[in-house]
């Protein structure tokens, strides 16, 4: 374990004061002086970095900027074609850069595997392939034999595997490499420096935190699902913690997982699952828990409850593991929007820039978000709804946790009625909400 950088204790200027020292954060530093190597860049984290989502979430990378092909088309449709381009563009600069900064962070480019569960999802498998493939995607699709050759499972009726754009990781490192790159390019990094406020002050923001301040010239907010510092940022988001497994390593023999894809299954309440270099696997998923405020604190890091079902659903999944141990445990929270994908916005007269938003699916994105973010600050703007709109709002509590958990139901009695839609999901596809994870 490194020692901590010191908290900020004094007062200090910056060309660019970045909050979050997340992916988003840590890759905004990276181009920030990758532009222009002698602008002044500090990274204020209230904890350590990497310590939230970024460094602790399932460590799958797809390049899809809009949460899936799916997602974007009930969205983007006309702007699908010009997105996927920016979005296969991105994922291959972060392999690049990956390289360029010696970043090891046990990446395999393995593709991801779609995995088919119920009679109702059969026929999206050729669906899915159909529109990947529209796309420019290389995919194979698979009958349920075929499936459980590439991992088996009694519980597989056939799959999809995309091998364009996607494939597995360790957050973990991928965070600290990008940390130390950060540190090797000149970026000051101050830790454990919680930020209680932001203050306009003409020619520059003030950036206030319990032991000291940055007046910095600009400000990029990458705060992902805690508490923001923008009221304006606050209606759109809703923090959701999301729960995982890590097993003892596996024989693959039992599995014939030899190609080693990041997987997920097609139900409202979807698994994810993947291995680890020395082939553990990790388990995740079903649950998205949501508690009232938005609250975002250590406490929830654990639930007994959900780790014991997610034990449970794991055997059902792979009976023939049954007596593997489970060797680490935990949770966090998502920062999720209701379009499922980042967004962006500025404040004080365009000296703020934020990128938040990424609902679960923000590996690769978070690099495109933290250019994005720089872009609005200097100034440049893609002509992109994508990038120029907002979601839809949550409503205010009481009515937002009333909502959430009444979605969380809803999705869960579809899963169980042969993926049919009620009123209410009905009705939030109307209104473009369209929850379907």
């Amino acid at each position: 374990m490194r020692e901590p950088y010191p908290p900020l204790a004094s007062t200090t200027g910056a060309d660019l004061c970045i909050v979050g020292g997340g992916f988003t954060g840590l890759w905004a530093a990276l181009h920030a002086k990758r532009e222009n190597a002698w602008r002044d860049v500090v990274v204020l984290e209230q904890d350590t970095i990497g310590c939230g989502a970024s460094g602790r979430n399932g460590g799958f990378i797809v390049s899809s900027l809009t949460h899936g092909i799916s997602n974007g088309m009930a969205r983007f449709a006309d702007e699908m074609p010009e997105l996927e381009r920016l979005a296969q563009g991105n994922f291959d600069g972060f392999k690049r850069d990956l390289e360029t900064h010696g970043i090891d962070c046990d990446f395999e480019g393995t593709g991801e595997l779609l995995a088919i569960l119920e009679p109702y999802q059969d026929a999206w498998i050729e669906e899915e392939a159909e529109l990947l493939a529209r796309f420019g995607h290389e995919v194979e699709t698979f009958s349920a034999d075929q499936m459980r050759a590439q991992l088996d499972s009694p519980l597989y009726r056939g799959g999809v595997w995309d091998k364009t754009g996607a494939g597995i990781l360790d957050p973990g490192m991928l965070a600290d490499g990008l940390r130390q790159a950060a540190i090797r390019l000149g970026v000051r990094i101050y830790e454990g420096t919680p930020v209680d406020g932001l203050r306009d002050e003409g020619d520059h923001v003030e950036v206030i935190a319990a032991t000291g301040k940055v007046r910095a010239r600009r400000v990029l907010l990458a705060t992902s699902a805690y508490k923001p510092l923008l009221k304006r940022m606050r209606r759109y988001l809703a923090p959701v913690y999301d729960y995982a497994l890590v097993t003892e390593p596996v024989d693959l023999g039992k599995l014939g997982w030899h190609n080693r894809q990041g997987v997920g299954d097609g139900a409202n309440q979807f698994h994810y699952y993947r291995l680890t270099k020395d082939n553990r696997i990790l388990w995740g998923g079903y649950e998205a828990v949501y508690h009232f405020g938005g609250s975002v604190t250590a406490k929830y890091d654990e639930d007994e409850k959900v780790f014991a079902q997610l034990s449970q659903h794991f055997f059902t999944n792979f009976p023939q593991l049954e007596g593997t141990k489970f060797t680490h445990r935990w949770g966090g929270a998502i920062d999720t929007c209701s379009r499922f994908s980042v967004f962006f916005g500025t404040a004080h007269s365009g000296k703020t820039a934020y990128a938040v938003g990424y609902t679960g699916l923000g590996v690769a994105a978070t690099r495109f978000g933290a250019q994005t973010a720089l872009d609005l600050l200097d100034g440049r703007q893609r002509e992109l709804r994508y990038i120029k709109d907002k979601p839809l709002p949550f409503p205010p509590e009481p009515l937002k946790s009333a909502v959430i958990q009444l979605t969380r139901n809803r999705l869960a009695a579809a899963d169980k009625n042969s993926g049919k839609r009620g009123i209410w999901l009905k009705t939030l596809d109307r209104l473009g909400l369209g929850f379907d994870s």
